[in-house]
């Protein structure tokens, strides 16, 4: 069994150490690959990173890109990026996940810039909101609804019991 599956989080510009080590120790219980995009808004040895992800780091599959330009000039041919933004035309419930899609989160304050929500107008992904007091869930929470979603319209392939 491949230690890591081809479902991958990208989060474009993190900014809160805490929501990265959540999001990091996501991606090593689910073998997922998380793809970080440079500039961050904190240090790679900050300790509510390391705190977030407790002693998982060793266990993630960590790609950086300096920019969005090298993170995308790598990407397979047939890649489906998924953007998940609060005004996507889809639910993520109703898109149907592949094992090898990437799921993008922008900046907790900014979101994913205009011009890639505007190039994958396609693959825009909402989370429902129910309260109108409410703009957005915590960054690690989106990544956790959405990622589970897409494992399980996949077969949870790869599930092990706890130790």
């Amino acid at each position: 069994m491949p230690l890591f599956q081809s479902m991958n989080i990208v989060l474009i510009n993190p900014e809160i150490p805490s929501n990265t080590g959540n999001i990091a120790r996501l991606c090593a219980a689910t073998r997922t690959t998380l793809h970080l995009i440079k500039p961050f808004g904190f240090e790679l040895d900050d300790r509510h990173l390391k705190r977030a992800a407790m002693d998982y780091w060793q266990h993630v599959d960590c790609q950086q890109w300096p920019d969005w330009a090298a993170f995308e000039q790598q990407l397979p041919p047939a890649a489906r990026l998924w953007m998940i933004e609060c005004k996507g035309s889809k639910r993520y419930d109703e898109v149907q996940w592949h094992p090898e899609d990437y799921i993008v989160l922008g900046r907790e304050t900014k979101g994913i810039p205009s011009p890639l929500l505007e190039r994958y107008q396609n693959h825009w992904v909402r989370i429902p909101m129910f309260s109108p007091f409410c703009r957005s869930l915590n960054l690690s929470n989106c990544a956790a609804l959405v990622l589970y979603e897409a494992l399980r319209q996949t077969g949870f392939s790869g599930e092990t019991t706890p130790h």
